[in-house]
């Protein structure tokens, strides 16, 4: 048990996969769990672990942003010994051959600041994917015939867009979609020797103004978990 989990020792599982949004991970452990366990609900972050096809996992919720990332990431390192970090979340999508609902696997990611950033001084550090994870996960998508893009994200520290010159140069150098988390999660990853990806599904479109419901944001990612969780026991 940690100050934000709750589980005791051995109720998670060495694979986590980690929505930003509690009922999600609640909507995907009903979903894809036998004998799925209540582990955590500290501040409402629900948890989950339970078994897909004999192996065990651990849907953890990890909030909003890269501060709330943080804790959730490295507790679950720290304390708790998961080896596979795999987010599972929403992105905005920045290039106009991204569409609404496709599937973004992050290869890299760039921010302007995360709670690693004063490590690091002066460099500027590039977080990036597990290649086994981010290849499993290609695959696993290409076999579903899903639409999915590999390369570049941006995590953002806010929400609402006020850097219209920075969305602009983000775009021409090719980045894929904004989101919170990512570069804090593979930061970590690097940092303790684990593994991590992030299969993001795209939620609304900078460019053209097209967004799902929360209730789609909630429960209409059925693919994106299906991905990770094939790309984490490949």
């Amino acid at each position: 048990m940690t100050i934000h989990i709750g589980a005791r020792p051995g109720q998670i599982a060495e694979t986590v996969l980690m929505p930003g949004d509690p009922y999600r991970a609640r909507w995907a452990a009903q979903t894809y769990l036998q004998d799925a366990e209540l582990v955590n609900e500290v501040r409402g972050m629900l948890g989950y672990t339970g078994t897909w096809r004999g192996h065990r996992v651990t849907f953890q919720a990890h909030g909003m942003g890269m501060p709330s990332m943080s804790i959730y990431a490295n507790e679950l390192i720290r304390d708790f010994g998961a080896q596979r970090l795999i987010r599972i979340g929403s992105a905005g999508a920045l290039q106009e051959t991204v569409g609404l609902r496709d599937l973004v696997l992050a290869q890299g990611c760039s921010t302007l600041g995360s709670p690693s950033r004063s490590l690091f001084c002066e460099m500027q550090f590039a977080p990036i994917a597990d290649f086994g994870l981010l290849s499993s996960a290609n695959a696993a998508a290409e076999r579903r015939g899903l639409p999915v893009h590999v390369g570049g994200v941006y995590s953002s520290d806010t929400f609402y867009d006020e850097r219209q010159d920075l969305s602009n140069q983000l775009r021409r150098h090719g980045t894929l979609a904004i989101e919170m988390e990512t570069a804090e999660l593979y930061t970590l990853a690097a940092r303790h020797g684990r593994k991590a990806l992030a299969v993001l599904t795209i939620s609304d479109h900078i460019l053209t103004g097209q967004e799902l419901s929360s209730a789609e944001r909630e429960s209409g990612f059925g693919a994106m978990v299906e991905v990770a969780l094939e790309a984490a026991f490949a």
